[in-house]
């Protein structure tokens, strides 16, 4: 069947008029505040207690607008006659928010889940130098981050919480109490009496020995010897 010619334009129009009679409801900023998704690329925010100063995201960054100094500390022995270690400590690590284009390549290549997304967006400044954060204002923005959300019902429980529910039953089998045997007093019984040779049952030992109840009554076949 052919199609009616003017059929595409009427219903273009249809869904013209349907769409210029409803009423548009439009979100007064900063009035109303925007009902962001859960993932949204706001601000970045640090953990600075996961982080190991390792420098993969500076290197990662394809701005260059992470900013990391440290210092080496020695550790001592936790053992006697072991070795010292070293560990590198955080000194600096900022972040230059008017370089930054959010490509989220830090978050991704950090190893130790130190770097996170937060969605607040509000942080414009009248002085560029003021979009330079910190790291004790990247810490306030670890308070914005929200939980992450809820595994499948079928997912696999993630191996950090497996692990540390192992250890945690672990230290808590040891510091238990050790536990009686309920049938202590029973085996030490057992073992104070005598055991019987295998395959003789009570019947066997009850039962009188013909040759031993009468000793002068002789075999059949001892008669013509005698």
């Amino acid at each position: 069947m052919a199609p009616i010619p003017g059929s595409g334009l009427a219903k273009g129009l249809a869904v013209t008029l349907r769409t210029m009679t409803k009423k548009s409801v439009t979100a007064q900023y900063p009035d109303a505040q925007p009902d962001l998704p859960p993932r949204t690329r706001g601000v970045i925010g640090l953990f600075e207690e996961n982080c190991t100063v390792c420098m993969l995201c500076a290197r990662e960054c394809p701005d260059w607008c992470i900013y990391i100094d440290s210092h080496k500390e020695t550790v001592p022995a936790a053992t006697p006659g072991g070795r010292e270690r070293s560990r590198n400590v955080l000194d600096r690590f900022a972040i230059d928010f008017s370089l930054c284009m959010y490509c989220g390549i830090c978050i991704e290549v950090c190893p130790f889940d130190a770097l996170f997304w937060s969605p607040e967006f509000e942080y414009a400044e009248t002085d560029i130098r003021d979009l330079t954060h910190e790291r004790d204002k990247l810490r306030e923005w670890m308070w914005t981050v929200p939980a992450p959300p809820a595994l499948d019902p079928g997912a696999e429980e993630p191996k950090e919480l497996a692990a540390a529910r192992k250890t945690a039953d672990k230290l808590a089998a040891q510091q238990a109490p050790p536990a009686t045997e309920p049938h202590a007093d029973e085996q030490a019984r057992a073992a104070e009496q005598p055991t019987r040779p295998q395959g003789d049952s009570k019947q066997q030992t009850d039962q009188p020995n013909p040759d031993q109840s009468n000793p002068d009554q002789s075999r059949p076949g001892q008669e013509g010897s005698a």
